[in-house]
Order: structure tokens, then sequence, then C-alpha cells
């Protein structure tokens, strides 16, 4: 789970990109608060990128793209800056304008997080939340590392949000927003699953 940067201090959106323009490490702002974000695991970087690399071989002679999770994606209004794991922006990006740097969009068509334990309750709860405030984003998924299951919402007609579950690496998982369909075997090719803990025997 990320962790503040620094205690009792808070920064504006400026202050922040300008930081972050010269900084090491990625850092999420959030609230005014900017918190260190951490590196993933093996298989947590090996699921991005066998996401990365099926979903834009999908997209070829598209107008979409699909970004990692160097890009930044700011939502002023929802007091968040941060990297999704995966961007993927339909037509041209769009900078945020309090970035001079040109190193901020805001306009992605579909996000995708990898969770892990740390980060799960935050992904599908408060950081989905400042998402659904992006006039752009139609879909939003969340991809679980322990087993394979792969989580979509997806922004209907009626402004309300429609959630599918794909489980297993036999099924399907399609991203409507980009009309993309993937193989589960695809997503977690190469992953190795931690074995399931062992059966309690009954007491008699």
């Amino acid at each position: 789970m990320s962790m503040p940067a620094e205690k009792s201090r808070r920064y504006t959106i400026e202050e922040y990109l300008e930081r972050e323009h010269i900084a090491l490490q990625k850092h999420e702002w959030r609230d005014g608060e900017i918190f260190a974000m951490g590196g993933g695991s093996i298989r947590h970087s090996l699921i991005i990128a066998n996401l990365i690399r099926s979903v834009g071989n999908k997209l070829e002679g598209k107008p979409c793209r699909v970004y990692d999770s160097n890009l930044r994606v700011g939502i002023p209004h929802a007091y968040l800056y941060t990297y999704p794991d995966i961007s993927v922006i339909c037509g041209q990006p769009e900078n945020d304008a309090k970035d001079s740097w040109k190193e901020t969009v805001t306009n992605p068509k579909l996000l995708i997080e990898v969770v892990s334990p740390t980060s799960d309750l935050y992904d599908r709860t408060d950081k989905f939340r400042r998402f659904r405030m992006l006039e752009s984003l139609r879909e939003y998924v969340i991809v679980w590392q322990k087993e394979a299951v792969i989580e979509t919402f997806f922004l209907q007609d009626d402004r309300t949000w429609a959630l599918a579950t794909a489980t297993g690496v036999t099924e399907n998982v399609r991203f409507r927003s980009i009309d993309v369909e993937l193989a589960l075997a695809e997503v977690y090719a190469g992953v190795e699953f931690d074995p399931p803990p062992p059966a309690l025997t009954q007491l008699i």
C-alpha cells in the first residue's frame, strides 16, 4: 500500500507536478498529500506485460493506444493524480492544463489495475469512485493476482455501472469499451499461482 512521502504537509497540484517532474520515484497525489508508489511483484509485472502485449495487438489498426504505468492520469476535480497500471486512450491524448510539462493525460477510455492484497480495497472503492469522475472513462478493470479472475465495470447508457466477472483460464474477458476480447489464458500466461492451502483434517 502506498504511504505518505512526508507527514503533515499538503501540496497544491502545481507543487506536486513540479516535484514529480524531477522525481526518481513515482508518487500519487491525493487530497493534497503525496504518496510514494511501491514496486510490484514478479507476478504483477508479468500480468501487466501480458495485458499490454495482448491488448496492443488487438488494437492494431484502431484509433486506440495502450499505455503502461509510466503515464500519469490527472483528475483535478477528484483530487487525484496517479499512475494506473494500464491506460487505453482512443484518439488524441488530452493533456492536463495544469501540467506545463505535458506529462499528464485526462482522457483515458479504459483503465486497468492489477490488484494486490494491500491495494485491492483502495483500487475498488475510493480510487474507482474518483476514476468515475473522468468524463472519458467508459470501463474500469480489476485483475486479480492470486487467481485467474478479471472484473470489468462498464458504463452503460443510463450512466450506471455494470459488473461482469470472468473466472478461470478457460474463460474469455471482453473489454466492451474498446471492443477487445482476450482469453484469460493469455492474460495469465506464465503466471504461477500459489498452491491452495491444505485441507483441514476433520476432527472426530
